[in-house]
């Protein structure tokens, strides 16, 4: 069957195949080469159609034979996919995982989710000579996608390591009075921990610190959100403590986060990173925004976070990040926001 699909970067619909085989109560979808945006949601369209027939088949096999690569889009229609199976009852399962496939599914954890096909694909054994081993092991070798321009760039990671490592010098020397002020204001742990989704949505524990009473988490349901769609705000947050207030308008509660930097989960650079309740309410081609690392700083960052009140401009700033992208487009946007905080009413709340 095919389905007519509209990438959410550009206007022209196009026409986007993925075979299907029905054997009694079983379906097989074969995958294309590709999984990004486009093939994407035309794969989470052809699903839905199988699970909304009447009688609809009882297992549905996903055959990604032919991919041999996959971004943050594919994922988040493989996702989707999964959830609605789940809802109906039909089971869904992987076969002729690619290493390109795999490579993805063991980053984000989701190789422990889904149900896998052992390969059918010939293994080495003692009896085989050189050169079939050569020619069968690499593709053995799992290699994550170059999902960005970005996500490559080594120049981009060694201006990370170096940043990060003054930055936690700043961060030592501030530790000690930060911690007093959070002590006396409101006793409790000096950091905050969250998780948080970064490239491809693999999951990593942001610091910060805090600037919200202990029990934070708890009382969230109780604060009304001020913005509209897949992330959280409110201006006047009750939970937000006297010296939170000060660190979150200068955005000292944030350069714990070098140490994130450091160890690769996050650029000094990049896109907003959102929680794991956020990217579960993302349509398939809101995605996009994963396939660049997050950052401490961006095109959010710079024009008015605090103000961002609407999800569309936060994917529509994230996209423009992704679009400009350069070193120096980087370290503009550095000096950008080192400007803003020095300007008293450009701080988050």
């Amino acid at each position: 069957m095919g389905t007519k699909v509209q990438s959410f970067m550009t206007s022209q619909p196009t026409e986007v195949n993925f075979p299907v085989i029905t054997l009694n109560e079983t379906v097989i979808v074969q995958v294309p080469a590709r999984m990004s945006v486009l093939e994407a949601v035309g794969f989470k369209q052809t699903c839905q159609e199988l699970t909304q027939q009447d009688s609809h088949p009882q297992e549905i096999i996903i055959d990604f034979q032919h991919t041999t690569f996959m971004d943050s889009s594919g994922l988040g229609a493989l996702v989707s996919n999964f959830k609605t199976t789940q809802e109906k009852g039909i089971t869904l399962s992987l076969r002729n995982v690619t290493p390109q496939v795999m490579a993805v599914l063991n980053l984000t954890g989701l190789d422990k989710v889904f149900s896998i096909e052992p390969s059918s694909e010939k293994l080495p054994t003692e009896t085989d000579d050189g050169a079939d081993h050569q020619k069968i092991s690499p593709r053995k070798i799992e290699q994550l996608p170059t999902t960005h321009r970005s996500v490559a760039s080594w120049t981009k990671r060694l201006i990370d390591i170096i940043g990060a490592l003054v930055g936690l010098v700043i961060t030592g020397i501030l530790l000690i009075p930060i911690a007093i002020a959070i002590q006396i204001d409101d006793p409790g742990p000096i950091l905050f921990g969250q998780i948080r989704c970064g490239w491809m949505g693999k999951r990593f524990k942001i610091w910060k610190f805090r600037s919200m009473c202990v029990d934070a988490e708890a009382k969230k349901s109780q604060v009304k959100n001020q913005v509209q769609g897949a992330f959280f705000k409110n201006e006047h947050d009750p939970r937000i403590t006297r010296v939170g207030r000060f660190i979150r308008r200068t955005s000292i509660d944030e350069i714990p986060q070098f140490w994130n930097v450091l160890k690769g989960d996050m650029s000094l650079v990049g896109t907003r990173p959102p929680t794991p309740d956020e990217v579960e309410r993302y349509e398939v081609p809101e995605w996009q925004r994963l396939d660049v690392k997050p950052g401490m700083t961006g095109e959010w960052q710079v024009n008015g976070r605090s103000t961002v009140r609407s999800f569309e401009d936060v994917i529509r700033l994230d996209l423009l990040y992704q679009k400009n992208w350069s070193l120096f487009y980087d370290l503009k946007l550095i000096f950008k926001t080192v400007a803003i905080l020095f300007n008293r009413n450009s701080g988050a709340y």
